[in-house]
């Protein structure tokens, strides 16, 4: 057996593997035997079924299948053995010229496309400048913070009418062109937050009303043409409500307020656990904490942005672009052109991150150890609990949990290389310079929304 190499060029390789009988008739002898030892024919006794009869009947494929794994273990070694940083995996190379009698006899050829990954240098220092912000928890944000914990641990009444805020249990009828009710068209009733409303003039119109109030309802502009709200609201597809034009008779049924809860300390305990917590000033300090976490978190979430933008832009290098899209195309059959075509490009950009982070991995033995795997999938998983339980689990239960979840190699394979990529934006932070910049929540919402 043989098998070589033919540079196409520093990113395409042809691998030739050449398998001639003395190769395979060992394996395929062994594996007709100990398949007669376990057949099961009429006629024969169980592991009496003779050798020349597995042969005769099954013997092309099992030909076929020793072919298979042979190839498959003589290109993986040989890729191991001779260093190639390949991308994706070897695709078959299909010769109709060739042809093969599958009769135990034949010299074998078997050509395969590989892609190989670039050479290239990282050049990040010092005088590359990025933005790190630093959010403000200024009093607007503080005060809806805590308007919106205070309504979550609050009561629900039914004020005589509607004021900002306040919930409208509505019926929302369908009306044709000529403003009736469109027979047959949609008729549901609906909760309708005045805080989802967009337009403010619509929002001003169903402020002040009353039980059995009627108004018409221009829904595509209440909602800012958002077809998802749209679609849950009246319970119909995205789709539908995307290319829905009528306007709708909104009947109120009820008026519902949900009241904000007392600052007092059963609320406190609720919150923060008993005793934690004793006084307002003390609360308004636990959510200027809690606030200051989060933003700083969203804060990290932008420069990470920011640094996989300007990695993958700096660092400059070529990819096997044609073979990647074949590779991408055999291995997901349903991926259609227009979608290989939209999707390529984020594609091939996460595939140069991927490749600057194991550079930078590899050149400065950057280690990723167990206890970190395991410290952020114990961190992502109490942040999961915490938002449908405001009781948070012990660390015992957290603990379990995690060992449990790590289990599933799949899950324990993402953190990994979520713990990597850290330690990658972590590197890159240490190199360039941060240049950090005060602003508002509200501005820096408005940025991220850019």
């Amino acid at each position: 057996m043989n098998i070589t190499q033919e540079k196409v060029d520093s990113l395409n390789s042809i691998l030739k593997i050449n398998i001639n009988p003395e190769d395979y008739q060992p394996k395929v002898e062994k594996a007709i035997k100990d398949q007669a030892k376990k057949a099961k024919l009429p006629g024969f006794r169980p592991g009496m079924v003779p050798a020349a009869h597995i042969k005769k009947m099954y013997g092309k494929s099992i030909l076929v299948d020793e072919i298979n794994n042979l190839l498959s273990d003589t290109l993986n070694k040989y890729i191991e053995t001779e260093n190639l940083d390949i991308l994706g995996q070897p695709l078959p190379k299909i010769d109709d010229s060739k042809e093969y009698n599958w009769d135990f006899a034949d010299n074998f050829e078997f050509n395969y496309e590989v892609g190989l990954a670039p050479v290239f240098d990282l050049d990040f220092t010092s005088k590359d400048v990025l933005t790190q912000y630093v959010i403000k928890v200024d009093d607007e944000t503080l005060a809806s913070r805590i308007k919106n914990i205070r309504r979550s641990y609050g009561k629900m009444t039914n004020p005589d009418v509607s004021a900002d805020d306040d919930v409208l249990y509505s019926q929302l009828e369908q009306l044709s062109p000529d403003g009736s009710v469109f027979e047959g068209g949609i008729n549901e009733t609906a909760s309708v937050r005045l805080d989802l409303i967009k337009d403010e003039a619509i929002k001003t119109s169903l402020i002040g009303l009353k039980k059995d109030d009627v108004v018409e309802l221009d829904i595509q502009k209440a909602y800012g043409n958002d077809a998802a709200k749209i679609a849950g609201l009246l319970k119909i597809d995205e789709e539908a409500a995307a290319d829905l034009k009528s306007n709708f008779r909104l009947t109120v049924k009820n008026v519902n307020r949900l009241e904000e809860g007392d600052l007092n300390q059963e609320f406190f305990d609720k919150l923060f656990g008993e005793g934690t917590v004793t006084t307002e000033e003390e609360f308004r300090a636990k959510i200027t904490e809690e606030l200051e976490s989060m933003m700083a978190q969203d804060a990290d979430r932008k420069l990470q942005d920011e640094i996989y933008n300007f990695a993958t832009g700096k660092v400059n290098f070529e990819l096997p672009d044609e073979f990647l899209k074949r590779w991408l195309k055999t291995t997901n059959e349903k991926l259609s052109d227009e979608e290989l075509t939209e999707g390529y490009a984020e594609f091939s950009k996460n595939l140069k991150w991927t490749l600057i982070g194991n550079k930078i991995v590899k050149e400065n033995n950057i280690e990723l150890k167990y206890d970190e795997v395991f410290a952020l999938a114990k961190q992502r998983l109490d942040a999961q609990f915490r938002m449908y339980s405001p009781q948070p689990l012990t660390e015992e239960q957290l603990g379990q949990y995690t060992v449990q979840f790590l289990q599933n190699k799949e899950n324990a394979n993402r953190i990994f290389e979520e713990v990597k990529g850290l330690k990658v934006f972590d590197y890159i932070k240490s190199i360039v310079t941060l240049d950090k910049k005060e602003i508002s929540y509200a501005d820096f919402s408005a940025l991220v929304a850019q």
